[in-house]
């Protein structure tokens, strides 16, 4: 990793823009609707640390050098993270190209080296975050003490929360009935963690970009993940970091049915056709069993 993502609260922040044009104008386009209060300066006043004084951030734009060092240094001087626009060499930070879903936020960076790349990058990634999702965040956010609350154990709060994000209360919450997902959630908290264990059969042999939506949500809800020999790595990164891993030759239809029992959710990728005898195993257990094929190439 080349460079650490971080993202800034904007609320009650102020933001400086410094210099004119159609670069400042498009960074000061990235705070359209946030929370910030966002300063934009030019001339003599771009040179004075004060400007900048209780900025959280400060970008500067413009084609003259003097201009852009200048303005940099004073932003600097009010201890101020500054980005001038297209000069990676002279930045504190690099702009990335930001999906913007209220609450949710995605970027994709590349430290400067090609702003085209993260926006093509970035464009393949927003067709897979719906527009409710900064609904979802603000259900889970007006919950979070109550969730807390009623699941002190860290492991039951995570499965229940991985369900929640799936379930009836986020679907009314991406419809934009937001009352009908309070409900639902408070419904969902009452009952307490009882999900079902799943085991899914997801191709891993790639290409990546193959892999369905519905496949790339369950890597990401997976508790255990277990990859054969030969799975594409870029397939396998999709599961979350943390997720429990095994290897195929400790995991058996005794084990998987183990561990389903435990309400786990649990992707097997596997670069071979499915066992039929290992699904018939899982189903005669009463192992609610999915298989995700990759989609056909166009």
């Amino acid at each position: 990793m080349d460079s650490f993502p971080a993202y800034f609260p904007l609320a009650g922040r102020k933001v400086v823009i410094a210099g004119s044009g159609e670069a400042a104008d498009n960074k000061a386009r990235l705070f359209d609707g946030s929370p910030a209060t966002l300063v934009r300066v030019d001339g003599h006043a771009a040179f004075l640390p004060g400007t900048y004084a209780g900025a959280i951030l400060a970008f500067v734009a413009g084609d003259d050098e003097v201009f852009l060092q200048s303005a940099a240094s004073a932003a600097r001087a009010a201890r101020v993270l500054v980005n001038v626009v297209d000069k990676p060499a002279m930045s504190d930070f690099n702009t990335p190209a930001v999906i913007d879903r209220g609450e949710v936020v995605a970027a994709v960076g590349t430290g400067g080296a090609s702003p085209t790349l993260a926006t093509k990058l970035r464009n393949d990634i927003e067709a897979q975050v719906p527009e409710g999702s900064g609904r979802v965040a603000a259900l889970l956010r007006k919950f979070q003490d109550e969730v807390r609350g009623a699941l002190p154990a860290l492991h039951e709060r995570r499965a229940f929360l991985r369900d929640a994000v799936a379930g009836e209360a986020a679907q009314a919450a991406m419809a934009g009935d937001m009352d009908k997902a309070g409900q639902l959630f408070r419904q969902a908290l009452a009952k307490g963690v009882g999900r079902e264990g799943k085991v899914r059969f997801i191709a891993g042999k790639g290409p990546s970009d193959l892999l369905t939506l519905r496949a790339l949500r369950a890597l990401g809800a997976a508790d255990v993940l277990i990859a054969d020999h030969g799975a594409d790595p870029d397939v396998v990164i999709m599961a979350r970091r943390d997720v429990q891993r095994l290897e195929p030759a400790e995991v058996g239809a005794e084990k998987l049915i183990e561990l389903a029992r435990e309400g786990k959710q649990i992707v097997r990728l596997i670069v071979a056709p499915v066992d039929p005898a290992l699904v018939q195993a899982l189903a005669a257990a009463s192992v609610a069993v999915e298989v995700l094929m990759a989609a056909p190439a166009a």
